[in-house]
């Protein structure tokens, strides 16, 4: 099985953390990079052949991780020489086999990636998207009116809940040979452009553990419980 990791992104979100280094080697309890876990991960549930697609600061990973024998699986890299969104960077990867995974260089969760990728290839998806439902509270008191500007409800500080995408992927490699090389085209283009063009896309849904690590706070968090949060991922 193979899997391409996004590692290229600047992680500007993360600042301070990322101004000398890359998001996905920022370290977690004093002993993994995010990234380091991620591949530890994906190499116990099967996959032996990871590509990083990197750009920002990609010396700095490709001397941390070296050809991945450290780590178990055999590791390669494709070089982004300009920024190519999320998908973008999939069409400069000539050895894409015919199904893979993709997925962000900066979650942590515990999602059978195994699982995951053989029920893409079972139940024959072009695009497989993994979710994950999350709560959104809104810190303020939500009013709606009527044409007439009187109010018609009122709620305090309500709470939503939205499906959103984990940053984890499945798809066929006609989809990609489908677009154009080397050119900018984000997981938001493959969606609008997938429904505009009834393409099929399968859902599935996950209640485990997900946290993204993009913003200080989501950081802070996890490198302060680094040792619970291990028991969850099966990194211990």
């Amino acid at each position: 099985m193979r899997a391409i990791i996004l590692a290229g992104g600047k992680g500007t979100r993360l600042r301070p953390y990322t101004t000398l280094i890359p998001k996905p080697l920022v370290p977690l309890g004093g002993k993994y990079s995010i990234l380091e876990i991620i591949i530890m991960q994906l190499s116990k549930s099967g996959f032996t052949h990871i590509t990083l697609a990197v750009n920002h600061l990609s010396n700095l990973i490709m001397a941390y991780f070296g050809d991945g024998s450290r780590l178990g699986v055999k590791l390669d890299y494709s070089l982004e020489e300009r920024e190519l969104s999320t998908i973008g960077p999939l069409t400069l990867i000539e050895d894409l086999p015919e199904n893979f995974l993709v997925m962000n260089g900066d979650i942590l969760c515990n999602l059978d990636y195994r699982f995951f990728f053989n029920k893409h290839v079972k139940t024959g998806s072009q695009i497989s998207v993994s979710v994950y439902n999350r709560q959104v509270k809104i810190d303020f008191g939500v009013l709606r009116y009527d044409n007439n500007e009187y109010l018609t409800e009122f709620q305090e500080k309500p709470s939503y809940d939205f499906d959103v995408s984990m940053g984890i992927y499945c798809i066929n490699r006609s989809v990609i040979d489908a677009l154009p090389r080397g050119t900018a085209y984000g997981f938001d283009n493959l969606m609008v452009d997938g429904l505009a063009n009834n393409r099929p896309i399968a859902i599935r849904p996950f209640d485990g553990y997900w946290l993204d690590i993009g913003r200080p706070d989501d950081y802070e968090y996890a490198n302060e419980n680094f040792v619970e949060l291990s028991e969850k991922l099966g990194i211990l």
